[in-house]
């Protein structure tokens, strides 16, 4: 089933403390953490704090209550709707101190693995449906041959793993970038999801851009505010880029023993979205490594975690994978590793007609005026000497160069032959011994 963004299905907000799916000792040490560490003291303030709705954060208070943790303070809040006070008891102080010992994780309720993978199931990147004109629209920019796009909409389509390869400076990234553009609609990224006690932070301001929450009104005679389940966050599909500094501990769970905490690795992170592994095999592991540490998740659609117990769980892999790299793929991989990458699309320099249009693109978006004399230069001069091998980097940087003299000349930006050639000049280092 193809679906765009308004059919994916919203998680529903649970109606009472058993629909959460978390074990309700767990619930009641979240909701003291989360009061001793934050001084929060009305049923709604707690409420947006702990990701649940009204009625359901009163009866974790109530439980609470009834355990003598919690008291009611007697002071109705007036510049809160005149709600109730509460606070903690000694006993619930001491309880929360208990619990922040074993975890400091406080906040957002988590949501059970289970519960994660039916939303996973709902909201997958394999049941987006993408246009050749929304990848057209995306590309918008870029100026490229009509076969790559044959190409690319079907990769991005099926939602499995792309292998961009080719000479550096063609619009690797840009391409990588104007397919996660080309996605462009919303999904239910969860706060945290807890597994056999342990609560994995998920939700990731630097990776996940929140496209609305969902908050109870307490002024509402019904208290129903909530269109969905507040302990995920409705989010722009999320992208997440890598370059050289990938190395395969960012691909496992980050405990940290001084907080004894776990946050989710960059491919859950990058859940329902895209993950870029951009400048392949310039990281410190070899290419073959990293890709035969993929290879269960791209063919099952499930990778395996451990937690520092050393038990390990299966969690959804749910993440369009596109690898870049200036390498070709015969140098860093073998058959195997390969045959598992589904999609393998090379992107070349650009043929001269395309170079030229690149060129003029730029030139005017930068307001550096065209000349007839000095494209004729670059052309018919300078182009030979690099046997006419024309790459999508170089306006940019001709133009940005010739820009950078005219600023230091004190002279309007212009174009002329003996310009172009002090832009070429920076564009290339000549081979040359250097004495040390």
């Amino acid at each position: 089933m193809n679906m765009m963004a308004s059919a994916v299905l919203a998680p529903v907000p649970p109606k009472n403390l058993a629909e959460t799916g978390i074990s309700v000792v767990m619930m009641r040490d979240l909701l003291l953490k989360t009061m001793f560490r934050t001084n929060l003291d009305t049923c709604s303030s707690i409420s947006r704090a702990i990701a649940l709705t009204i009625p359901v954060t009163q009866e974790l208070i109530d439980l609470a209550r009834s355990q003598r943790l919690l008291e009611a303070t007697g002071t109705l809040h007036a510049n809160s709707g005149g709600e109730m006070g509460y606070q903690l008891t000694d006993a619930g102080k001491a309880r929360a101190l208990d619990a922040l010992a074993q975890s400091e994780y406080y906040g957002a309720m988590p949501v059970p693995l289970d519960a994660y993978r039916e939303q996973i199931k709902r909201q997958s990147i394999r049941n987006i449906q993408i246009t050749r004109e929304q990848l057209t629209n995306a590309m918008g920019h870029l100026i490229l041959p009509k076969e790559l796009l044959d190409h690319l909409g079907p990769a991005v389509g099926s939602g499995r793993s792309i292998l961009m390869y080719g000479p550096p400076g063609n619009g690797k990234s840009s391409i990588s970038n104007g397919i996660r553009d080309a996605l462009g609609d919303r999904i239910y990224i969860p706060r945290a999801i807890e597994y056999a006690g342990q609560v994995i932070t998920v939700f990731d301001p630097i990776v996940h851009t929140a496209a609305q929450e969902s908050v109870d009104d307490p002024t509402s005679l019904r208290r129903t505010g909530n269109r969905f389940d507040n302990r995920y966050v409705y989010s722009v599909r999320p992208t997440v880029i890598t370059g050289g500094e990938l190395s395969l501990d960012m691909l496992d769970l980050t405990y940290n023993p001084t907080a004894r905490t776990y946050t989710a690795p960059l491919q859950l992170k990058s859940s329902g979205g895209v993950f870029i592994v951009d400048d392949l095999g310039r990281q410190a592991e070899p290419p073959q490594k990293l890709v035969n540490r993929w290879i269960v998740p791209l063919e099952e659609s499930r990778d395996i975690l451990s937690l520092q117990s050393g038990e390990k769980f299966e969690v959804p892999f749910d993440t369009l994978v596109i690898f870049s790299t200036n390498f070709h793929p015969n140098e860093i991989f073998d058959k195997a590793a390969l045959r598992r990458i589904f999609f393998k699309i090379k992107i070349d320099g650009p043929c001269q007609q395309d170079f030229l249009k690149i060129f003029a693109m730029v030139a005017r978006k930068k307001g550096v005026p065209l000349d007839e004399r000095s494209m004729l230069h670059l052309m018919k001069v300078k182009y030979p000497t690099i046997a006419n091998v024309y790459a999508n980097y170089q306006p940019v940087f001709l133009i940005d160069q010739i820009i950078a003299i005219c600023n230091f000349e004190g002279i309007p930006h212009q174009m002329t032959p003996e310009l172009i050639d002090r832009a070429w000049a920076n564009m290339f280092v000549r081979d040359e011994a250097i004495a040390h």
